[in-house]
């Protein structure tokens, strides 16, 4: 039975990626000023097998339950070992680990690239006053 849940929630990851694409191949032909009733006519298909399967799927006991404002609300959203979700960035915490020295060395200080060979400067930016200092 898990093997047949498994393989309907695989059907229904491809479905609903699929109609998304065939919502923005709609969307894109109505913004083009195109007919689109074909398109429409095969999403409409595609969201009937959708609700077949997700009959389908409830019926063997896959259902996935949506929680309310309150039983979110009553989860612990900050636990310690949790996971970011879906490809989320991982936070990194504001301390450093206590494993580092907090004097090894400065991070994210901007070091300046120096040139080895520097071109000569033009006379407009300013060696005259830099002569005039030399002289006196």
């Amino acid at each position: 039975m898990d093997n047949k849940l498994n393989e309907i929630r695989r059907k229904i990851r491809f479905l609903r990626a699929e109609m998304l694409s065939a919502e923005d191949n709609i969307r894109k032909r109505v913004n083009r000023d195109e007919d689109c009733s074909e398109a429409a006519v095969h999403l409409m298909s595609m969201r009937v097998v959708m609700l077949s399967l997700l009959g389908e799927r409830n019926r063997l006991g896959g259902e996935e339950r949506l929680l309310n404002v309150d039983e979110r609300l009553k989860l612990d959203v900050r636990a310690a070992g949790r996971k970011p979700a879906n490809g989320a960035p991982a936070r990194f915490p504001a301390k450093a680990s206590p494993g580092l020295d907090p004097g090894s060395g400065s991070v994210g200080v901007k070091k300046t690239r120096h040139i080895k060979n520097p071109e000569p400067r033009s006379v407009s930016t300013g060696t005259e006053k830099a002569r005039g200092r030399r002289e006196r």
